[in-house]
């Protein structure tokens, strides 16, 4: 019930933002503009969403391999395309998540271990969304290191990805004795424990870091094709530049599916560009659409299997 009335939260936002949009942009137009993108780039893009799942799925085995967790690949590829199809029903960023840690946990004793994976590879994910911050602040102007507010926002963005491999020793630290013992205590003390198991697999964490900097990279590629089938002449360093902030707005869980914040923010970030705020909105509906598409084998599974995950 408290995930259900969480979503009701996040889908009412996302509809007031997205209300809050069409009083400041002509909708119509808008509507117009994500059917007027060429079918030869948006085919593009769409086999790239495909790569992009593909590697997903291989950073995540790599990380359950590490841990010795006992599943093939062939069933993690499963679990993994069937939660990303449920997590398009919830929050976004931590639905899919919690999806893919709920049914790892069905098929592996260690609930702590199948956890930790699904928090190791958003960690990683995150680091590397700063990652690409750092080098589209670069990428766009010369002076970077004059804006220090977004190098800040960038290095505690880091910071907390790397600080969260020793969150063990927080944890033990500021929980009361007695909260040890708790069901909820001993929950996050295994968790936090495995997450820490991974500060000795440094040789996976760095494979896992540079696929995942692959993939945000793919993604940025795939919103600078779009934009061209739009029609945008936005170079693709400003892609670099703006990307990162996107792709944060929609792992954060205050939408559903990706529709409302994520919006406002592409439209604010590509006005001073020159981008009408229409042919904005239209690429961050395209690109929201394009990443649900990716979704589609995760649909057929979910058909063919027990639904219980939901």
């Amino acid at each position: 019930m408290r995930l259900l009335r969480s979503t009701w939260i996040r889908a009412v936002l996302s509809v007031a933002i997205l209300w809050w949009l069409s009083t400041r942009l002509d909708m119509a137009e808008a509507v117009r503009a994500v059917f007027s993108v060429r079918l030869p780039h948006l085919l593009f893009v769409l086999a790239l969403v495909g790569l992009d799942r593909v590697i997903m799925i291989y950073r995540w085995v790599l990380l359950l391999q590490a841990s010795g967790v006992p599943i093939t690949p062939g069933k993690a590829a499963d679990i993994f395309l069937v939660s990303s199809f449920v997590g398009s029903f919830l929050p976004a960023g931590v639905g899919a998540d919690a999806a893919r840690a709920y049914s790892l946990r069905k098929h592996i004793l260690e609930g702590g271990e199948a956890l930790a994976s699904v928090v190791v590879d958003r960690l990683l994910g995150t680091l590397s969304l700063g990652v690409m911050g750092v080098v589209g602040l670069l990428a766009w102007t010369s002076s970077a290191s004059s804006d220090w507010r977004v190098l800040a926002v960038i290095a505690v963005l880091i910071a907390l990805s790397v600080g969260a491999f020793w969150a063990d020793h927080a944890v033990k630290a500021v929980l009361a004795d007695r909260a040890h013992a708790s069901r909820p205590g001993r929950a996050l003390l295994r968790v936090t424990d495995a997450v820490s198991r991974y500060r000795g697999r440094g040789r996976t964490l760095v494979t896992v870091l540079f696929w995942s900097v692959a993939i945000q990279v793919i993604r940025i590629v795939e919103a600078y094709i779009l934009g061209l089938g739009l029609g945008l002449a936005v170079p693709f360093s400003y892609y670099l530049l703006f990307m990162p902030l996107g792709l944060l707005m929609l792992l954060l869980p205050i939408s559903v599916s990706g529709f409302g914040l994520p919006q406002g923010v592409f439209v604010w970030m590509l006005r001073p560009v020159g981008v009408p705020d229409e042919a904005s909105f239209a690429l961050s509906t395209l690109i929201v659409l394009t990443g649900l598409a990716g979704n589609i084998p995760g649909l057929l599974l979910w058909l063919r299997q027990d639904r219980e995950i939901l």
